[in-house]
């Protein structure tokens, strides 16, 4: 049993004497000045400190009561108010514009060509740039750097990136405005405590000493310069003790997060904001959640820094960032952004500054279209289980013994992708082609189903009756089990054996359900403006699926909640489809449109598929959709139909050139469904980091990388050159490997009647 000192007996005495100064967001009490301050005038040692009080014992519930909240309203886009956080020249917090930013991957060391690149970054509109800083060495760069910049006029504020130095991490902060630090490796990376179990509260919470004594001298030097903080747990990072005790849990990033910043408040230092990052979108949402609605229980509003970590590159990147970064700022969480992404830093402003702007224009307060969008979705009571994940998965259908053709195809359990399709598309000359822009495998011009083929294809119109070659296309689909979706209006006037009909809800349930010539089952659509009753009607309607297609009068994100909670109450169990109407003309937007605008209802669970079409003009194929459609899935963590990437930006840690070696290890391993490799370009964050990965290719002396089954080095010490083709050896061994299938020649065969 531990024994609180008489520090904390005294502060403990005082707080239970005024219950709401426990309560409050702590202030900055004292009239003395920074200078008239020391360490004497506050806690020193762990035992000083008023620690928050145990989540595991269930005090915390005792004292804050019990888990509430964790945005600031469930049913409109309010920021969640949060505290103004100082560094340098911009401020972080709910009263300003959020707060865009990027990492160098120049050598810190090299003073010059970090100075150039900062500029780039700020030139391009970036707002702070965060530098890697190992040691000595890289702290006299920063303070170089700083200085260069000044008289270049150049007044962005820089980060130090700290990892294992508390000293060093002292001495640069006297050099720049911010650092981060990372409570997985700050003072809690010693490895002696891999194979530790605490039995008890009291041991685990005995080890907080050596926390403290790293801590206090940089908190006391940041609250003294006035430098800001950020406390920056990673998912991948968390040290052997949290592990221990936590698990690899977004409950234990958070409690990491939670000891760092009470050794802060102990010193009433109140200049910091805290970031949750991960590689997996759900497990940085879920934690993020998780610590933002502890705050609001404990009555802290420190800002949120938003990040999914190793996000990757390209479209991929884009869509995962999206995806995690996106859900939050949806909700009205975070106060500033970073898209990580394994190119040079200047490629991430675009999306950074794309999804604060679509954050910005959700806001109720500031943007009457969306204050009226938002009023205007029913009144509904959300009941999300937002500190786990449970996917709702829809009953696919099963075929009826009069049926011709396999209707239980027609849908994916794991998630579905469903294109739309042109009559023009479906010539004789083209039929062929767009067999492969869906994912077809032929043979002798028959077409079969794939790992990523669509699932089922949606079409507003249908081939004429005589165009012989557009109704065989369409036949030979539907026989091995593709679906073939059109609005009722259209089987009416054409129409096509086997078809699924579309009808909206309203009419269907008018109707009853009635198909129209040829059509073998139903399909409805929703737009979200029905009352309850109506949508409860729909399980007696039996449907194949339900199309998700919000009317543009209201919001998209509380309308589609409001359907999921309809179907949660009445046990609706149809596969639900989100049905997305683009006009954007560029790839990375929308990439970043889906990953915002559905994957934040799909990080919830809500939603079996997705069925992209645009509207307008069109500018991308039917093989982007559909490989669009099948990131989005994979990024929320739904199906597998590629090789999973989990890789690093690059920082001046960097140990080889990281985007050469990632486009070596994608072009050489990308063909393996199922399987994750993550390209780390130091052991920093690794093998933590890779966490969800089965295989790890990692930096770790200058020319060498070091191989990794799981968390498990297997190969050490292995020449850059002869790495990649080390890395294909080792899947093989492992039993994962798969020959590349060679690209079928162009088959010249007519579609036959």
């Amino acid at each position: 049993m531990m024994f609180p000192s008489p520090y904390a007996v005294a502060t403990a005495l005082a707080l239970a004497v005024n219950v709401d100064a426990f309560l409050a967001p702590s202030q900055p009490s004292s009239t003395k000045t920074n200078s008239q301050l020391n360490m004497a005038d506050f806690p020193t040692t762990a035992s000083d400190i008023l620690w928050t009080p145990s989540w595991k014992t269930g005090a915390r519930d005792e004292v804050n009561g019990p888990l509430g909240k964790y945005c600031e309203d469930l049913y409109k886009v309010s920021r969640r108010p949060s505290r103004t956080v100082t560094c340098g020249p911009i401020k972080f917090g709910s009263d300003h514009p959020i707060v865009r930013q990027t990492m160098a991957t120049t050598d810190t060391a090299n003073v010059d060509a970090s100075i150039e690149q900062i500029m780039r970054c700020a030139d391009k509109g970036f707002d702070l740039v965060r530098i890697t800083v190992q040691g000595k060495r890289e702290a006299r760069a920063a303070a170089e750097i700083r200085e260069g910049l000044f008289k270049k006029g150049y007044t962005i504020p820089l980060c130090a990136d700290m990892h294992f130095q508390p000293k060093v991490a002292q001495v640069v902060a006297e050099a720049v405005e911010k650092i981060r630090i990372n409570p997985g490796n700050f003072a809690d990376g010693r490895k002696d405590f891999e194979d530790k179990v605490y039995e008890s509260e009291d041991d685990y919470v005995k080890e907080r000493g050596y926390l403290v004594e790293a801590m206090i001298p940089l908190v006391q030097t940041c609250k003294d310069l006035n430098r800001c903080m950020r406390i920056g747990t990673n998912h991948g990072s968390l040290s052997s003790r949290v592990l221990s005790y936590y698990g690899d849990t977004p409950r234990g990033m958070v409690e990491s997060a939670i000891e760092f910043a009470d050794i802060c408040r102990s010193q009433d230092y109140h200049n910091f904001v805290f970031s949750m990052k991960a590689s997996n979108p759900l497990v940085m949402v879920q934690s993020y959640r998780l610590l933002a609605s502890e705050m609001y229980r404990m009555n802290w509003d420190y800002p949120l820094h938003l990040g999914v970590t190793e996000a990757g590159e390209g479209e991929d990147g884009r869509m995962k960032s999206a995806v995690g970064i996106g859900t939050l700022l949806a909700d009205g969480l975070g106060d500033t952004v970073r898209v990580s992404l394994t190119e040079d830093p200047e490629f991430e402003y675009e999306p950074c500054n794309r999804l604060s702007e679509m954050a910005e224009g959700r806001l109720a307060a500031t943007n009457p279209g969306a204050a009226e969008r938002q009023a205007a979705v029913r009144p509904y009571v959300d009941t999300r289980d937002i500190f786990g994940y449970a996917r709702r998965v829809g009953t696919p259908p099963e075929k009826k013994e009069s049926e011709k053709v396999d209707v239980s195809l027609f849908l994916n359990p794991n998630g579905s992708v469903i294109s739309t399709v042109d009559p023009k598309m479906l010539s004789a000359d083209s039929a062929p082609y767009l067999y492969k822009e869906l994912g077809f495998k032929t043979a002798v011009g028959m077409p079969f189903k794939d790992i990523a083929t669509a699932d089922s294809i949606f079409m507003r119109t249908l081939p004429a009756q005589d165009n012989s070659a557009g109704r065989t296309g369409l036949r030979r689909m539907m026989e091995v089990g593709t679906g073939v979706i059109v609005p009722a209006e259209e089987l009416e006037k054409n129409p096509l054996e086997n078809a699924v009909a579309l009808v909206s809800l309203t009419d269907a349930v008018e109707s009853n359900g009635k198909l129209p010539e040829g059509a073998i089952r139903l399909a409805v659509e929703i737009d979200g403006s029905e009352d309850d009753e109506t949508i409860a009607k729909l399980k007696d309607l039996d449907p194949v699926m339900v199309f998700i297609s919000i009317d543009s009068g209201l919001s998209q994100l509380h309308a589609a909640r409001r359907i999921f909670e309809i179907f949660k109450a009445n046990d609706i169990d149809t596969p639900a489809i989100h049905h997305y109407k683009t006009t954007a003309s560029e790839s990375n937007e929308l990439a970043l449109e889906l990953g915002t605008k559905v994957g934040s209802l799909l990080t919830d669970g809500n939603g079996d598929g997705i069925l992209i079409e645009q509207v307008g003009e069109t500018n991308f194929s039917v093989d982007f959709l559909r490989n669009t459609g099948f990131s989005l899935l994979q990024g929320c963590r739904m199906r597998n139909t590629k090789t999973e990437f989990v890789s690093c930006p690059s920082c001046g840690r960097t140990l080889f050139d990281l985007q050469e070696t990632t486009a070596q290890i994608t072009e050489a391993t990308g063909h393996l469904p199922g399987v994750t490799v993550a390209v780390m370009g130091c052991i920093v964050n690794g093998p933590g980091e890779m966490a969800d990965a089965d295989f790890g290719y990692v930096g770790t002396l200058p020319g060498k990388v070091d191989l990794y089954y799981g968390k498990e080095v297997v190969r050490k010490s292995i020449p850059n050159e002869e790495a990649v083709d080390s890395l294909v050896d080792l899947i093989k061994s492992y039993g994962m490997w798969k020959d590349k299938e060679e690209e079928e020649a162009e088959e010249e065969v007519a579609v036959a009647a």
